[in-house]
Formats: structure tokens, sequence, C-alpha cells
């Protein structure tokens, strides 16, 4: 009887202990479960701070502002196609291009009325290069223009400068019908005159009929006179004049590229020397961008990549 108890104690004994180490056990697994679970309240902070951080980040790229260009008439297509496209990319930005030719540009940019000079020629001495930072971005061809309905097909360099002196005066002298020659040009501030009058060697020479003080104007006149010649910017040659072959070769894009179309003039602009204007930079950036060369050349003209 004695041994039965002492057996019956033995065995609650041993269940208690078997009890136990179970408990344990089960607490230490529910803590290591706890210790490697993620942390979602950490993961959320990161989360919100990458977000902040990365807003931060647009808000100190994203440029803004007023941009004015303003020069050149010949350089106002390719201008405001660059200026478009870049606004398109940049909503607070506005751009504004104008301008009565070459001369406007560096006297804009010298009193602040421009951030961007626009020019058709290279700065004369007398506009102090030294004192802008110059960015040639292509070159243009120069066309001569006639009517779309006059005979004449290709003149001689020389036979253009000759016109344009008043030394051949009727175009039966160089192959087409018994008429006066009208000869037409731009206004003394025009790149595109300086370049033309010291290409043709007729500098201050030139005795025109009439004076346009833009590209538009010019190509106007010639349209409107069966008689008129004039010249304007190869990327503003369209089917309502007919653009001349100069020593039997065309202009084109190809021609200017190579060097045998001899009438062309870099298209250049300027800024003030050593300018920290952040949106200036910018622009002048996406110009020289791959998608600024790819809108100058859409637009006829020779890019400078």
């Amino acid at each position: 009887m004695k041994m039965k108890k002492m057996k019956l104690l033995a065995g609650i004994l041993i269940s208690s202990l078997i009890l136990a180490v179970a408990g344990c056990s089960q607490v230490n697994v529910q803590d290591d479960q706890a210790s490697n679970a993620p942390s979602t309240a950490k993961t959320t902070t990161t989360a919100a701070d990458n977000t902040d951080t990365s807003e931060t980040t647009e808000a100190t790229i994203r440029l803004s502002g007023t941009l004015t260009l303003t020069g050149s008439t010949s350089m106002s297509d390719v201008s405001n196609a660059l200026a478009e496209s870049f606004m398109l990319e940049n909503p607070d930005v506005t751009i504004s291009v104008g301008g009565n030719g070459s001369g406007e540009g560096p006297t804009a940019v010298n009193d602040g009325t421009a951030q961007i000079g626009l020019l058709s020629r290279g700065l004369k001495d007398s506009e102090n290069p030294d004192g802008f930072d110059q960015y040639i971005i292509g070159y243009d061809g120069i066309a001569v223009i006639v009517n779309s309905e006059s005979e004449i097909k290709d003149l001689t360099l020389e036979q253009v400068a000759q016109i344009y002196k008043g030394e051949i005066t009727n175009w039966s002298e160089v192959g087409g019908k018994d008429a006066p020659i009208h000869a037409i040009g731009r206004e003394a501030a025009s790149g595109t005159r300086g370049a033309f009058e010291e290409i043709v060697d007729a500098k201050d020479e030139c005795k025109y009929t009439e004076e346009q003080n833009s590209t538009g104007s010019v190509k106007q006149s010639v349209t409107s006179n069966p008689n008129a010649i004039g010249y304007i910017s190869l990327s503003a040659v369209d089917e309502t004049v007919h653009a001349v072959s100069l020593n039997g070769v065309a202009p084109s894009i190809d021609t200017v590229k190579s060097g045998d179309y001899e009438l062309q003039r870099p298209f250049l602009m300027i800024t003030a020397k050593s300018t920290d204007d952040a949106l200036t930079k910018a622009f002048m950036d996406y110009v020289y961008s791959a998608a600024g060369m790819q809108i100058i050349a859409d637009d006829g003209v020779v890019p400078n990549s």
C-alpha cells in the first residue's frame, strides 16, 4: 500500500515536470517569432522619407521664369521651334522670340531686355565680341530667290554681285527676258545682308531697288513681282519662290554642309559673359542636346553638333 502511494506520487511529479517543460518551450517559440517579424512601422517611415526626398529633388530642379530671345529674323523659325519644345518639357517657363535684325541682339543683351541675342552673322568689332559668350548653333545657306515664274535657274556669284551693284540691270543680260531687274535686299542692320554683301564681295556697294526689314517681307515682295530678285535664309524657302543655283550648285542642307554652296553663314546665339542665370544656361544646354540639334536640322539648318 505504501509502495503504491510512492509510485503514484512519482507519477504526478513526472507529469508536472513534462507540463512545465512544454510550457517553457511554447514561450520561447513565441518570443522567437516576435523577434523575427518585420517591423511594419519602420518600413512605412522609410517609404515616407523616400517620398519626401523625391519631392524635394523635383522641386529643386523644376525650372520656371521668363526668357527673351531677340535679334535676327532669319533665326526666328528655328528659335521658336527650340523654345516651344523647351516649354513643353518645362511648363513653368515662358519664352518669347522676336527682333528686327541681328544688330538688335547684342544691344538687347547689353541693356538686359533679352537674355539671348540672335545673330545670323558674326559679331562686329564695334559690338564688343569679348563681352559675350558666343554659341554657333548651326550654319544656314543664304538662298538667292526669284519669282516662281522666272526663267532664271542659275547664276554665278559674280553675276549676283553685279546685279546688286547695279552693273547688270536687265534680266536679258543673264539669259532672261527683256525686263528691268528689281533688286530687293534687307535693311542695314540685317545679319543676312551683312553676310550676303561680304560673301559676294559687294559690301557697301549694293544699290537696292527696295529694302525690307524681315525675311518674310523679302519673300513676299519677290512673290508679288515677276522681275524681282532677293535673298533669304535657306530655311525660309518654299514653293512661292524659286531658289537659283549658284555656280551650278543648288542650295540645300547637303551642299551647305559640304561647303559646295558658297553663300552660307553661321547662326549665332549670344549671352552675357559668364552668365549665372540658371534658366539661360538650361536653355543653351537644351539647344546643344541631341533633341535640340535634331530640331535645328528639322528646320533646314545644318546643326553645329
